[in-house]
């Protein structure tokens, strides 16, 4: 496993794993507001985030990106999930940050589960104006 800074070449790839990833892990949205997305998230949204790819070989598998302290995305490709890349992200921004915070749909049950696993801990629920949907913010922090 390889990771590192992404490509301005890499946006594509990223955000097809983005939106394939949605679509799979939030079907209690519809899909139309994932396609309506799609274009700031490959324009502005990759962009303005430190985004860092992991790769299997030569193949990019998933990424993360941080905004500041924030962890705005993080997306492995849906036919390599559940194989430790997410914790390997994960890993490599804690060496880099102190505190990390993040929000999660309160109904994305697995995601909400690996993050605890994962040392993060619920602060408060929110509602998203976008989706309408509950969503948890969540914390690490350096113990």
């Amino acid at each position: 496993m390889k990771i590192e800074l992404h490509k301005q070449s890499d946006i594509d790839t990223l955000t097809d794993i983005w939106y394939r990833g949605s679509i799979q892990a939030h079907d209690f949205i519809d899909q139309e507001y994932w396609l309506s997305q799609k274009t700031e998230m490959r324009d502005k949204y990759i962009p303005m985030s430190d985004t860092y790819v992991i790769y299997n070989q030569a193949e990019i598998v998933g990424f993360v990106s941080m905004v500041e302290d924030y962890l705005a995305a993080l997306f492995i490709d849906t036919s390599y999930q559940k194989n430790g890349y997410g914790k390997e992200l994960i890993n490599f921004i804690k060496i880099q940050k102190s505190k990390i915070t993040l929000k999660v749909y309160k109904e994305n049950t697995s995601a909400t589960h690996f993050y605890k696993k994962n040392g993060f801990t619920i602060k408060e629920t929110l509602l998203d104006e976008n989706t309408n949907q509950e969503e948890y913010l969540m914390e690490w922090e350096v113990s």
